[in-house]
């Protein structure tokens, strides 16, 4: 089975939510990233993938070539990308993020917005937003992310020690781990906020 078909996604009309303050439409897309280190300052943003919490689901998935050689140790291990490879065949950043953007507005056209959603968001989000600004001026995102394991702290009543994705798969994903490929893992976030959503819905 493809891996977008793992798992039925709600419809958008579902799983989009109208903000009773305007009539726009917040739409969920989520968000995953491989980097070469632990901050945007310093690393290399590698790859970016992301999907519409929604259906029909849409995907996207780019790999960046890097702006340096640094390479904090193990974390190319984990993504299992080169910096060599990514050096001839990666994107320069302005494309990756222009591409991305054209992708986001084609999810949330005029009237819609794209929320953006993930696991342990403060990460991917600090390297997404640092990527828009420092290429394209702007983030089209906004100013703000939602993150699944904060969702899930106050769903389930636990610490934070108990949101790692430890606890989150045994729950929502079958004890499946993620891949540390960025489209895979974005759509197995989106899986996990799927369930919880409707375990929400049913309280």
């Amino acid at each position: 089975m493809s891996p977008s078909r793992r798992f039925r996604e709600p419809r958008r009309d579902r799983y989009s939510m109208s903000n009773s303050d305007s009539t726009t439409t917040e739409v969920y897309i989520s968000v995953d990233v491989e980097t070469a280190g632990p901050n945007p300052h310093g690393y290399s943003l590698l790859s970016i993938g992301a999907c519409t919490v929604c259906e029909p689901q849409s995907t996207f998935y780019v790999e960046l070539r890097p702006v340096n050689h640094n390479a904090a140790p193990g974390a190319l291990a984990v993504s299992r990308l080169s910096l060599e490879r990514l050096e001839e065949g990666g994107l320069p950043p302005t494309v990756a993020m222009a591409r991305f953007e054209a992708w986001l507005a084609d999810q949330a056209p005029a009237g819609m917005r794209p929320i953006f959603l993930a696991f342990n968001a403060p990460f991917d989000w600090m390297f997404v937003c640092d990527y828009f600004n420092r290429y394209l001026g702007h983030n089209p995102f906004g100013h703000a992310a939602l993150d699944i394991k904060a969702f899930y702290m106050g769903l389930a009543g636990v610490p934070w020690a108990e949101t790692g994705m430890r606890h989150v798969a045994s729950r929502y994903l079958g004890n499946r781990h993620l891949t540390h490929h960025a489209l895979q893992d974005a759509m197995d976030q989106a899986e996990i906020f799927v369930k919880m959503l409707a375990e929400a819905e049913s309280r």
